[in-house]
C-alpha cells in the first residue's frame, strides 16, 4: 500500500488489486474521521478527501484494517432484466455455454458495487465467479438507457444513452440515475445488487 498526496486536501491510497480496495473501502466507511468529506474508491485507489490535517490523516489510513468479507456488508437490492441483449448469443458462444447458461450465471451471482465512473450513475459491479468477457471489437455510438452489459471481470447498467463498447445482455426498466432522487444514483460504492430473470422480451 502506498498513500500519495492529491493537492492539499486528499490522499490518494494505491492497493494490489479491487479485493484490497473493496475491504479497505468498507473499513474506511465504516470509521471514516470526522473531517473526512469524501471517499471515491476505484479499481485500484481510494482517494480520501478532508478538512484536516493530512498528516493525521494519512496515519489513520496507514493504521486502518480492511474488512474482511467486504462484498456481503452493503445493503442488498435487486434489478429486474429482461434478457434479449443483442450480445447474449456472442456472450454464451464466447465462454461456451447456451444463452440460458449464461441468464442462469448471471442471476445466481451477488454482485457488488466496486466503484463508480465513466457516466453519473454508471457501477462497476463484480462478483465472485470469474467473469472474463471481452470488449466488443467495434462500440456502439449508442447504447440506451437500462442496458444490462458485462465487459472484463464486470457487469454494469448503463444509466442513459450513451456511447459503449460492453457485451450487452439483457435491459431493465429500474432507473439507475434519476436528478429527481435523493440519491440521484441508484447504484453507489459497497451495495449489492442482484439480477432477476424478468424474461426474454
Amino acid at each position: 500500500m502506498r498513500i500519495l498526496p492529491a493537492g492539499d486536501r486528499a490522499l490518494l491510497v494505491e492497493l494490489d488489486d479491487l479485493d484490497q480496495v473493496l475491504g479497505y473501502y468498507a473499513a474506511l466507511t465504516a470509521d471514516a474521521p470526522a473531517d473526512v468529506v469524501d471517499i471515491v474508491p476505484a479499481a485500484r485507489t481510494v482517494l480520501v478527501t478532508t478538512t484536516g490535517d493530512l498528516a493525521a490523516l494519512s496515519r489513520t489510513l496507514h493504521e486502518l484494517t480492511p474488512t474482511r468479507d467486504s462484498r456481503t456488508t452493503g445493503d442488498l437490492i435487486e434489478i429486474p432484466v429482461i434478457y434479449d441483449g443483442a450480445d447474449l448469443g456472442d456472450v454464451a458462444d464466447l465462454i461456451g455455454c447456451s444463452q440460458d447458461d449464461v441468464i442462469a450465471r448471471h442471476t445466481a451471482d451477488e454482485w457488488t458495487v466496486a466503484f463508480c465512473g465513466f457516466a453519473p450513475g454508471f457501477g462497476y459491479l463484480t462478483s465472485t465467479d470469474t467473469w472474463n468477457i471481452p470488449r466488443r471489437s467495434s462500440p456502439r455510438t449508442k447504447v440506451p438507457a437500462g442496458a444490462v452489459a458485462l465487459a472484463g471481470e464486470f457487469s454494469g447498467v448503463y444509466p442513459r444513452e450513451s456511447p459503449g463498447g460492453w457485451q450487452l445482455i439483457g435491459r431493465t426498466t429500474a432507473k439507475i440515475f434519476d436528478q429527481e432522487r435523493d440519491p440521484a444514483a441508484l447504484f453507489h460504492p459497497g451495495r449489492r445488487v442482484r439480477f432477476v430473470d424478468a424474461g426474454r422480451g
